[in-house]
């Protein structure tokens, strides 16, 4: 019969509640560094520096070895498979420096977005066929969580039943298979920002997602404890005419979460979404301070470009600027700590790029 079903044992419950409350705790969020290297290219060649594994690797050690204190403000970053791997110049594992700053390692594990047969551009994500195995791995190799990115968009007829459902599903099966293997899975159906829409519609959609989204991860069995969502803020498309307050971004995002997301989940890790590093942080500060709805959650950030774009700046592939840049990273993770916390004073964090769009037409990685 359908009832008839098991959740982990007690002791992987009690391991996965663990690593998901931790990186959800108080006024604390995730740095997402799982840049491909593709994705790293288009972001080093902003500041005019050649893609090479020499140059990501100083990028990515320049993150890593920020001042202790960043932990105060970030519980976990999310790896790219080349960057768990690499060693900082004295030899140390990258994955050691992020832990003796308490911060815990996670890892993207799709392989990236492909067409979906039969729809109207739509896409799935694939890299099922061998995830076990390669949890399996990452959970020996020292991480904790995993990361998988679906991503919809919205037009005339999409997304369509057949795409909600696909990713759903795809979703699904990617979040129970890492809890087999010890990691927490974060859920991430993206509803992208391309369109003319308006608020409304992209309320509409993102609540008609994330109920597919929880409708597979309960026929699948998932351990909603042991889970973390990492959704769009709803925000009307990048090209629509109408510009909406923070405020009625946040109503229009709180009462999408009421309506969808259990309360057994720990936490929401929103992304970033293409917004500037202020417009997220602002967003998510207005999140917080929302009192349209009830919000047993903790909502907080898992941003990469909205909390490196500065970090980049400043940086600028030199080695006399390292620190420039993580003092732009400190400066950044404290101000969406603050917002975490609904406490954030818009305005008051001001750097390299605070105010630059982010936002990449169709992005992908």
């Amino acid at each position: 019969m359908t009832t008839y079903f098991s959740y982990p044992d007690q002791a992987l419950q009690d391991e996965l509640r663990r690593i998901a409350n931790a990186i959800t705790a108080k006024g604390k969020g995730i740095l997402a560094a799982d840049e491909s290297v593709s994705t790293m290219g288009k972001r080093l060649a902003d500041i005019g520096v050649e893609n090479t594994d020499e140059n990501r690797r100083k990028y990515r050690q320049l993150l890593f070895t920020t001042d202790k204190s960043i932990s105060e403000y970030i519980s976990g970053v999310i790896l790219f498979h080349e960057t768990l791997y690499q060693k900082a110049d004295d030899g140390t594992p990258f994955i050691n420096l992020i832990k003796e700053r308490g911060i815990i390692a996670g890892i993207k594990v799709d392989k990236g977005v492909v067409p979906l047969m039969g729809s109207e551009g739509e896409s799935t994500t694939q890299g099922l066929d061998d995830l076990s195995q390669r949890c399996a791995q990452y959970k020996k190799d020292g991480c904790d969580f995993a990361k998988w990115r679906c991503v919809l968009k919205i037009g005339k007829n999409t997304p369509s039943y057949q795409g909600m459902l696909e990713n759903a599903n795809v979703l699904a099966r990617y979040a129970s298979i890492c809890q087999m293997n010890g990691l927490v899975p974060i859920v991430e159906p993206e509803v992208l920002p391309d369109g003319e829409h308006d608020l409304d519609r992209a309320q509409k959609v993102t609540e008609t997602v994330l109920a597919f989204v929880y409708k597979a991860l309960n026929d699948h069995h998932v351990f909603l404890e042991g889970t973390l969502l990492k959704p769009n803020m709803v925000t009307a498309g990048q090209s629509c005419p109408k510009k909406y307050t923070p405020e009625e971004v946040a109503k229009a995002t709180v009462v999408t979460l009421s309506r969808t997301m259990p309360a057994a989940v720990p936490g929401v890790t929103f992304l970033s979404g293409g917004q500037s590093e202020e417009e997220a942080s602002v967003h998510l500060d207005a999140i917080n301070k929302c009192v349209e709805a009830k919000k047993p959650w903790a909502l907080t950030f898992s941003y990469g470009r909205a909390l490196q774009a500065s970090v980049l700046r400043a940086w600028g592939g030199k080695d006399e600027s390292v620190k420039g840049g993580q003092d732009e990273l400190l400066k950044r993770a404290k101000a969406n700590s603050e917002a975490a916390q609904g406490i954030y004073q818009w305005g008051t964090c001001k750097g390299y790029a605070a105010d630059t769009g982010l936002f990449i037409k169709d992005h992908a990685y």
